[in-house]
């Protein structure tokens, strides 16, 4: 699943790592949105009560161990002699208050409630130990919570006697802000990193917390550069302004590797990318023409021609230069829960122009594609293929891009009646992604939380259901590929492909690579010496 490139070593080493990242951290908080460039960010300097090895696997972090004491019971024992930057001792009371205040962050565009939606209650019984109930068993728990950073209560102000409540914590008369972690009053973690700037649009710069209870970072300064640009993340990495870029682009690959000073790492990612619909209203949704005023969307026969219009191989070969994998699912096989027989829709013009004249449109109808154009791999030029191939088929389709900020922010408010987006599975396995993006949207029960065009699949919600109460994985990935095959047999949204990530840095530096994407600082190594 990943791949790590090692190179000879540089004579001297380098105090400073300087970072071109391909998307902009919307924020420090880091509890504001459940987002890859926020989570990165944030597992620099906050950490939480697990973490994911390089293959998404959970592994112990600020809880050394985690038992299943029965299948509705989890005990974390804490890590003992942690503290935070400020010098306070990390205990449960900060992980009580930190579990507390997620749902509390206001205006998050993409709620990390999801990962907390199953913990019915949460307690202390002494300083070094958390025990979560659950409200029915819920194998996956321990992975989901890495993704809850824990952050100081008492930084924060919070009463000593915090307790958490399902139904929403009490006892403090003012949760902090987002802002309060972006101006770094409160950005005060146990992370291998401290920040020292959060400049929006410039720059991010980090230092060594030299008190960390794990290993310690071989950089002293971290500088993370927001570069969106594709191009310019190439030339700054070739001019020397930056020592390690992510996601440089397909077309410079070539270049990149061909040149002595430079080498790569790859890996295939969880992340899938998709089109998705707007089902609220039986009315055209925004974008949508010359459909006599219907949803076509609601059309089964529709959402299949749509499918059966793109040649995936294509854009993978052609836009993706080959490093992509072409979907079948929302996830890679053989990862839980995925259909090894499920394989790509292979396009067919003639049974989509066929299904859309059987669905009453004979003569196609007009589309817009939203999507974003900064914030996945060739996402505009994926786009514009997509309008290509529909096209094609009759649906003329023209293309609204977008920044991502501007994107999220708009399709969070169904704006959109059509769209391209990604999801990297948190979990790596299927119940995240089918929670997410194809359970009927249902907030109280963590569902559908990336849905916004409204989906929704009963006998599939049923499954999913089912299946996140088995803790025997067999079974559970049993019936998680049974409802994979559902939403996928019913075109509820459409995969595209799988990106593959890729980092470029100088020569003389290592990097293992991620499966959830994520460049994290600590990771990249100086090359031992050549002999």
């Amino acid at each position: 699943m990943a791949l790590s490139i090692w190179a000879p070593a540089l004579p001297a080493a380098a105090q400073e790592l300087r970072v071109g990242l391909s998307a902009e951290p919307s924020s420090v908080d880091p509890h504001f949105h459940n987002l890859t460039p926020n989570h990165q960010l944030r597992s620099h300097v906050f950490e939480s009560l697990t973490d994911q090895d390089k293959n998404q696997q959970p592994i112990p972090k600020l809880a050394e161990s985690v038992r299943a004491v029965d299948p509705t019971t989890w005990e974390f024992k804490l890590r003992r002699g942690v503290k935070f930057t400020d010098g306070t001792e990390f205990t449960a009371r900060d992980v009580i208050f930190s579990y507390c205040r997620v749902p509390k962050v206001e205006n998050s565009p993409s709620s990390l409630v999801v990962s907390m939606r199953a913990i019915a209650t949460m307690t202390a019984p002494d300083p070094y130990t958390i025990i979560v109930t659950t409200t029915q068993p819920h194998p996956v728990l321990a992975n989901e919570l890495s993704n809850i950073a824990i952050i100081s209560a008492k930084a924060a102000g919070a009463p000593e006697n915090l307790a958490f409540n399902r139904a929403g914590c009490t006892g403090m008369e003012a949760w902090p802000k987002t802002e309060d972690f972006n101006n770094l009053k409160l950005a005060v973690g146990t992370g291998p990193f401290r920040y020292v700037s959060f400049t929006r649009g410039d720059r991010i710069v980090l230092e060594r917390n030299d008190a960390y209870w794990g290993d310690k970072p071989a950089w002293q300064r971290v500088t993370f550069r927001p570069i969106t640009q594709a191009a310019a993340r190439v030339a700054a990495l070739l001019a020397g302004d930056v020592d390690f870029i992510e996601n440089p682009p397909i077309q410079d690959l070539p270049r990149i590797k061909q040149n002595p000073q430079f080498v790569t790492a790859e890996a295939l990612s969880s992340r899938i990318i998709y089109l998705h619909f707007n089902y609220l209203t039986e009315t055209a949704p925004p974008g949508v023409t010359d459909t006599g005023g219907r949803n076509p969307f609601r059309d089964r026969r529709v959402r299949e021609a749509i499918s059966l219009a793109i040649d995936r191989d294509a854009i993978v070969a052609r836009i993706m230069g080959g490093v992509a994998v072409a979907a079948a699912e929302l996830l890679p096989n053989p990862l839980p829960g995925t259909n090894a027989g499920i394989k790509p829709e292979r396009p067919n013009i003639e049974r989509a122009r066929k299904l859309l004249a059987e669905a009453g449109y004979p003569n196609g109808f007009g589309l817009v594609l939203a999507t974003p154009n900064d914030r996945y791999i060739n996402d505009g030029q994926v786009a514009q293929a997509v309008a290509q191939m529909l096209t094609r088929i009759g649906i003329k389709t023209q293309i609204d891009a977008m920044t991502a900020s501007t994107f999220f922010a708009r399709r969070n408010r169904a704006e959109f009646g059509f769209w391209l987006s990604g999801w990297a599975a948190d979990t790596a396995e299927m119940s995240n992604p089918l929670r997410a993006l194809a359970a009927t949207p249902d907030r109280n029960r963590g569902m559908g939380t990336t849905n916004p065009g409204g989906y929704s699949n009963p006998a599939m919600d049923a499954k999913l259901f089912e299946a996140l109460t088995v803790v025997d994985d067999a079974r559970r990935n049993a019936l998680l590929a049974e409802a994979s095959r559902m939403a996928m047999s019913d075109f509820g949204l459409i995969p595209l492909h799988f990106e593959v990530s890729v980092w470029a840095f100088k020569r003389g530096l290592t990097y293992t690579a991620q499966m959830n994407q994520y460049t994290r600082a600590e990771l990249v190594q100086q090359a031992p010496a050549s002999r």
